[in-house]
């Protein structure tokens, strides 16, 4: 069965996250991800949160074999003449170019948009910066947690009583990666309906205030500025963790009635009160209501919990840490992970976010070591075997 995306080059000039989970992504649905490096290390995630030992047994980090399946590496030195002018040819037969460089980087190296357009038309080209390419802050580079910081989603995220807290996982990266992938897919359907390629722009700016677009509405509308509530939420009572005889849940009640049902499963009569009847009851009694849903919570087990109040339909789920959720049965279930060997042996990865059932994502290639694919990319593009040996005499390929 084929992919929906086969056939379909993309040049990945893109480090660290938010780039590669877009382009693999991109990958599985069957792209194919040519992944354009730097000599002397190439992508700096290659080395990302692993030890000395764990370098030397597995040669790269887990993070990046997390993001880069279905990529092939080619190492181009884009500060040489050679190297300039090989990415060009690469570029000139490409569908797809995404970058994360800073803005006006490309520009100089002679491979920003309005050069390779002119040699490209049909290119869909995406910029993925930090703040954007205009504005005050737009020559400034940023990652993840800045862009938590500067969103105010730092501000909302711990305890009331603690200092503001990132999120745990780099969730702006990957957002934007998401958000890159459906501009890139906008982009492509437009080329296919009219023969124009276009550039397609994103940034971490604009991937955090999406994550906090019903907070900002609600400060242009009402001026309200939320703070943090730890577990909580603003919008219904209950909305939160609990504690358990052996551990913690999460129990979401937000309307009359399933609340009625979570009273009921509970057998918990002083949850059915009159004053914690209604939604808006039950946030203007917000302590009230903790503290009561919690002393019934603490008699119960996590398992009890799940059980009683899924099959009442209550909203609920258990606290795991990062272990129990990866060796979670549900996520096995429903396709959440693919495995396959790459020469730092069995690889165990979360799949693709999203199905498609008649051109199901793939697995064709690990994660591609550095450089490993240079004269095979090269010849698939139409390069002479006299024509790479130039280049790498030349230093295309760094020293």
């Amino acid at each position: 069965m084929a992919s929906v995306l086969d056939g379909i080059r993309v040049l990945d000039f893109s480090r660290v996250f938010a780039g590669p989970s877009a382009t693999q992504t991109l990958g599985d649905l069957g792209a194919e991800i040519v992944k354009v490096e730097e000599p002397n290390g190439g992508d700096s995630a290659r080395t990302f949160g692993v030890t000395p030992e764990g370098l030397e047994k597995f040669g790269v980090s887990p993070s990046y074999l997390a993001l880069n399946r279905n990529k092939r590496s080619i190492v181009l030195d884009l500060k040489t003449d050679a190297g300039r002018e090989a990415a060009l040819r690469l570029a000139d037969q490409a569908d797809v170019i995404i970058h994360n460089f800073r803005p006006g980087a490309m520009q100089r190296l002679g491979l920003g948009y309005e050069q390779i357009v002119l040699r490209n038309p049909g290119v869909v080209y995406c910029e993925f910066s930090a703040y954007g390419n205009t504005g005050p802050l737009a020559h400034i580079g940023a990652n993840d947690v800045a862009l938590q910081a500067h969103s105010g989603l730092m501000s909302i995220t711990g305890e009331p009583d603690r200092p503001a807290s990132r999120c745990g996982t780099a969730v702006v990266d990957l957002h934007g990666g998401l958000a890159a992938v459906a501009g890139i897919l906008a982009a492509l359907l437009h080329r296919e309906r009219t023969g124009q390629g276009q550039r397609v722009e994103t940034s971490l700016l604009l991937s955090s205030a999406h994550l906090m677009s019903y907070f900002y509405t609600d400060y242009w509308m009402a001026g309200t500025v939320h703070q943090r509530m730890g577990t909580a939420n603003h919008l219904t009572v209950p909305n939160q963790v609990f504690p358990t005889l052996d551990g913690h849940v999460v129990i979401i009640a937000p309307t009359d009635d399933m609340w009625q049902r979570c009273a009921r499963a509970l057998d918990a009569g002083q949850l059915d009160l009159p004053e914690f009847a209604t939604a808006f009851q039950r946030r203007e009694c917000r302590v009230q209501v903790i503290e009561a849903l919690t002393k019934v919570t603490c008699t119960f087990t996590n398992k009890e919990l799940i059980k009683r109040l899924g099959d009442a339909r209550v909203n609920v789920a258990s606290v795991n840490d990062v272990g129990q959720a990866a060796d979670d049965e549900q996520l096995a279930a429903i396709g959440g992970f693919v495995q396959f060997e790459s020469s730092s042996g069995l690889v165990k990865s979360v799949a693709s976010p999203f199905s498609l059932d008649k051109t199901p994502a793939t697995v064709r290639r690990p994660p591609p070591e550095l450089g490993a694919h240079c004269d095979e990319i090269l010849h698939d593009f139409g390069f002479t075997d006299d024509e790479v040996a130039l280049l790498r005499a030349q230093g295309a390929f760094g020293v």
